[in-house]
């Protein structure tokens, strides 16, 4: 079987075609609906509790306890994984002892930036932005040093 070499197969090239069809479409819809809005709407954030239906301050700080150390596993996970990529991005595929290394093609796919914002400048328009959401952050403090008396 002959392969031409840098040449996507049909079903990429069909798939990116119906991409280009589906922006341009969501184009022109977001440009009538801009035009009948009179103006862009922002996301609204999560709904957040009312005073009274507040919970205990331990029960928050005990959430807030296991998102931090949550957080810090994962970024030890994320360390972890750089690290080991470092060696693991350089070897071809292929068992290695226990090991198979091997690539595989993802099925998932992201919107092409380059090309979308392409698209806006031959229309002479700016790419739509929209603000993110808010990030979570939450710091601990020390805990209180108590004193503590020794009856003797």
């Amino acid at each position: 079987m002959f392969i031409v070499p840098n040449r996507r197969p049909i079903r990429q090239r069909l798939a990116h075609t119906a991409r280009r069809i589906a922006l341009v479409a969501a184009i022109r819809v977001l440009d009538r609906l801009e035009a009948v809005a009179g103006e862009q709407t922002t996301p609204a954030g999560p709904a957040l509790l009312a005073a009274a239906e507040l919970p205990s301050v331990e029960t928050i700080e005990a959430a807030a306890a296991e998102y931090a150390d949550a957080a810090e596993q994962a970024r030890q996970g994320d360390r972890g994984k750089r690290r080991a990529r470092k060696l693991l991005d350089l070897l071809p595929a292929g068992t290695y002892g226990r090991a198979t290394v091997e690539r595989i093609t993802s099925a998932r796919q992201t919107p092409d930036m380059d090309e979308i914002t392409r698209v806006f400048a031959e229309l002479g328009r700016d790419v739509p932005m929209r603000p993110v959401a808010d990030s979570l952050r939450v710091t601990l403090t020390p805990a209180a040093v108590e004193a503590v008396a020794v009856a003797a």
